[in-house]
């Protein structure tokens, strides 16, 4: 196990990889901006770096900056967190190259399946089902000739892309001929890469994703799956754990997701994204390779912790649970507390937070960064915390989560916890039936 590492993150991802490191012996350095320097992570680490101004690309995203503070510190290995340089093969291959451990899989994995469209082939060649669409489209009139054999609408996708960025909906030729240049500038601009795909566009589904754990040693295991379908703008808000999918779908889907993670000999914790329509069809999306934000309830119904999971594989331990071993338990469910107005177009509402008091509790877990006087800066995500509920079934945890927001006290910035106390309301919710267009479609069921 190592000695010390170095979290290249910020917020309640940072605290909670400082949460576990500590409950295992293992010293943390936490690198931060100027405008992060009272944030909780870097109260609470053993070390901090300060590595920047207030933008990311010259503090979070700075890897010279980065790896000085590691070099410096000792830091043996690097938690990437989600976001940021979670993702990023060639930041990957820099720890290697400066003999440090990049806590998450491997610069080849990462490139083999950080694109969407090197994902689809690699799903196609695991035998996966991926949603009808192409490569890298490079220009219009290709675009054009692949969308008439696919048929309208269409998805344009940046194959670098990821978060719900980088998407156009095109329901024309018309459009299309004025979308692909907006597409592909939009794709160079969040992900300096102007690489474009193209997918059917489904106008209605499930999110459902795998969550899958791998040693590099040839052994992968699923630890169920989630159910993300509550977003708005592509943007994940609800997630539960399990879906409410016909289990021999759901076997079918895990197994997926297994076989494709084994294609790659999967190292750490990762997560496969499938697309469900209304006819039971699922499609492998797009694979992330990193924590997710929501690995909280796979957590509260398997009783495991997943970053001491990956902390045991980056250190070369080999992953010595079996598929048998994996027990799940109950429901969970995961509401992301964003500083955001639900009835304004969820606009961003950073600032002080004048006094906060969280809901406890039976089966009540919140991952957050936030207490009372702290100033959410205006600079990165407005996520303030997430409140995680688990229960013995899922109208248990419906129920348990409902009460839950309501003990919630978040003084100062509006939130979107009275969206999701109507949400816990509503009768669509209630059964289950959750779709991607859910707000827009069942809220006012």
């Amino acid at each position: 196990m190592f000695k010390k590492i170095l979290i290249a993150n910020r917020g309640e991802i940072a605290l909670r990889v400082i949460r576990t490191a500590r409950e295992l012996g293992v010293k943390t350095v936490v690198v931060y901006s100027e405008p992060d320097e009272g944030s909780l992570p870097v109260l609470l680490a053993d070390e901090s770096v300060c590595v920047g101004p207030a933008a990311s690309t010259a503090s979070y995203l700075n890897v010279q900056n980065i790896l000085s503070a590691a070099l410096m510190t000792g830091a043996e290995g690097i938690h990437p967190g989600y976001g940021f340089l979670s993702e990023n093969p060639d930041f990957a291959e820099m720890c290697r190259e400066h003999g440090i451990v990049f806590i998450g899989p491997t610069p080849e994995s990462m490139r083999a399946l950080g694109s969407k469209a090197g994902g689809r082939e690699i799903a196609a060649a695991s035998n996966v089902p991926v949603v009808p669409g192409t490569g890298v489209i490079e220009t219009v009139e290709d675009a054009l000739l692949a969308a008439k054999q696919i048929g309208y609408p269409v998805l344009l996708k940046a194959s670098a892309g990821g978060g719900g960025r980088g998407q156009k909906v095109v329901r024309t030729q018309e459009e299309l001929r004025a979308a692909f240049g907006q597409a592909r500038e939009e794709a160079r601009l969040y992900f300096g890469d102007p690489a474009i795909i193209m997918e059917k566009f489904l106008e209605e589904f499930r999110h459902v994703e795998v969550q899958v754990m791998g040693d590099g040693q040839g052994h992968v295991i699923h630890i169920g799956e989630r159910d993300c379908s509550i977003q708005r703008r592509n943007q994940k808000l609800i997630e539960e754990a399990p879906s409410t999918l016909p289990d021999s779908l759901r076997q079918e889907i895990l197994a997926a997701g297994v076989r494709l993670a084994k294609h790659v000999n999967y190292a750490g914790a990762g997560t496969l994204e499938f697309i469900v329509d209304r006819d039971g069809n699922y499609y492998f999306m797009e694979m992330n390779t990193r924590i997710q934000v929501e690995h909280c309830v796979s957590e509260m119904i398997s009783g495991l912790d997943f970053v001491r999971m990956q902390l045991e594989i980056a250190s070369g331990q080999p992953l010595t649970m079996r598929q048998e071993d994996v027990r799940l338990r109950g429901h969970a469910i995961e509401c992301r507390i964003n500083a955001e107005d639900p009835d304004k177009d969820f606009r961003p509402a950073a600032g002080k937070i004048e006094n906060v008091h969280f809901a406890g509790g039976p089966g009540v877990r919140v991952d957050s960064h936030a207490y009372s006087g702290y100033s959410i800066p205006p600079h990165y995500d407005s996520l303030i915390g997430k409140l995680i509920v688990h229960g013995d079934d899922r109208d248990h945890a419906v129920r348990r989560m409902k009460r839950a927001l309501e003990e919630t006290v978040i003084q100062g910035p509006k939130t979107t916890i009275p969206l999701y106390v109507k949400i816990m309301d509503n009768p669509f919710y209630k059964r289950g039936a959750v779709m991607t267009n859910f707000l827009k479609t069942r809220m006012e069921a």
